[in-house]
């Protein structure tokens, strides 16, 4: 942790030298140059900056071969691959560093949905919509992956390469020594922790629940961990009816105190582990294909890991794991919950290629090359071409599963506190794993922080209904 707050002093006085030199051109109100007029004509260098992580390397190389098929098309271009090299969110804030000053933004950057609203607000991301209605493939995306990368003010921002949803993948083999069915679907959250506590029991040596959790996972805490705890209970995050926050419910603190449970009685990693930058990947390439964790709360995606093209090539892993839906708290409502992100490609306000860095855009996105990044990064197809073809639909073994629960999926807040939100909750997830706060007092403290947050009292509600 104190790495980290070194990191967050080092950022911090990076944007007040960045702010000082740039201060004429910052805010939401920068006037950005229309479409169809970069500053260069001809031949252009393209930035384009990712997130890079862990061992993957399926992104570095769906990339390599776009920049290839773009420099063929465009004799004289040049398209600079940027590796940032970073955990989820330190990601986030190199990225917004990057995009403060036309001297160091990328011409293309790899953006959460999550942060488009607040990346809008900032001024750090450039409307599409000029370039979108003269192009023919746009009809192919289905709308819920267009709204994902719509801001508030009815803009679109990024351009959705893939969605995804999250269950819980289970060691069919392990299940067996513990004596549990091979075919587990549990029904409420004490089937999960009864699950879990069995293994601990009959398979020493096992990790038997993950869950993540902590600052240092940062957003998949969030989301992939307490968010798919929360929208299993009767609460939410935001009441859409009201347009307010929800604090003080009764299902953040049962979230809390499912967190409180799995990590008080060893069920989970201890919070060491937990607590790393790496656990992610560990999971990945590690815990799971050396089946040494039982069963995790995890995305669609992380198979990608397992494949030919993957991290950790593990051919048995379709046969040795099992995926079921998260259950919700008692069984009711749907019976089962599901999350679902996604990211885009943007261009940032001050990228100095705007005109070439869409040009890239739409070579990133022929049908070809999304139906090769849907299959290789193990991620839910968002065009409509590609989800009907065939060689996706049989890429894995657990690819119509996921794309199911889209039907039962919920997406974040799609507005500008929530990622000083999704911190808040982090840090409750952290102060009751690690035995530092009760449930209670993390929720209280939670309710206290979204109020400040989101700018009052009155901006908040106890009100769950409206989702």
């Amino acid at each position: 942790m104190v790495k980290r707050k070194r990191f967050q002093a080092a950022a911090a006085l990076g944007a007040a030298l960045l702010l000082a030199v740039s201060a004429c051109s910052q805010g939401s109100t920068t006037k950005q140059p229309e479409a169809g007029s970069s500053q260069s004509s001809g031949p252009a260098h393209i930035k384009i900056a990712y997130q890079q992580w862990g061992p993957g390397v399926v992104m570095k190389n769906f990339l390599t071969g776009v920049k290839s098929e773009y420099e063929a098309a465009h004799p004289g271009s040049q398209v600079e691959i940027v590796p940032v090299v970073a955990s989820e969110n330190d990601y986030y804030t190199k990225i917004q560093l990057m995009m403060r000053s036309p001297n160091t933004a990328p011409d293309i950057v790899y953006e959460d949905t999550f942060l488009i609203n607040s990346d809008i607000t900032a001024g750090y991301l450039r409307p599409l919509d000029d370039y979108i209605k003269n192009w023919d493939q746009w009809s192919q995306f289905e709308d819920t992956a267009k709204g994902a990368a719509r801001g508030q003010d009815g803009k679109t921002y990024g351009i959705p390469d893939g969605t995804d949803t999250r269950a819980l993948w289970y060691n069919k083999q392990i299940f067996q020594k513990a004596g549990l069915p091979a075919d587990w679907h549990p029904k409420t959250w004490d089937d999960v922790l009864s699950a879990a506590r069995t293994i601990k029991q009959k398979v020493p040596g096992v990790i038997p629940f993950n869950m993540y959790s902590g600052k240092p996972m940062g957003e998949a805490s969030a989301m992939q961990g307490f968010e798919m705890l929360l929208y299993g209970t009767k609460d939410t995050l935001y009441n859409y009816d009201q347009k307010k926050w929800v604090v003080g419910s009764q299902g953040f603190k049962d979230s809390l105190n499912f967190v409180k449970t799995v990590f008080s009685e060893g069920l989970a990693p201890s919070p060491k582990d937990a607590l790393s930058p790496n656990m992610g990947s560990k999971v990945g390439t590690e815990l799971l294909p050396q089946q040494k964790l039982a069963i995790d709360l995890d995305g669609s995606w992380i198979y990608g890991n397992w494949l030919k093209s993957g991290a950790k090539p593990w051919p048995q892993w379709s046969t040795v794991l099992g995926q079921t839906a998260m259950p919700t708290q008692d069984g009711g409502g749907k019976g089962k919950v599901s999350l679902s992100g996604g990211w885009t490609w943007a261009i940032p306000a001050k990228s100095k290629n705007p005109d070439a860095a869409w040009d890239f855009i739409k070579t990133l996105q022929t049908q070809k090359n999304a139906a090769k990044y849907a299959t290789d990064g193990a991620q839910i197809a968002v065009r409509k071409d590609v989800a009907a073809d065939a060689a996706y639909k049989s890429s894995s073994a657990s690819t119509q599963f996921f794309t199911d629960l889209v039907s039962v999926t919920v997406y974040r807040p799609a507005l500008p506190e929530y990622p000083k939100v999704s911190n808040e909750i982090i840090t409750a997830m952290e102060s009751v794993m690690t035995g530092q706060s009760s449930p209670d007092d993390a929720a209280k403290n939670y309710d206290q922080a979204v109020e400040g947050i989101v700018g009052g009292k009155d901006k908040t509600t106890t009100q769950s209904t409206g989702q």
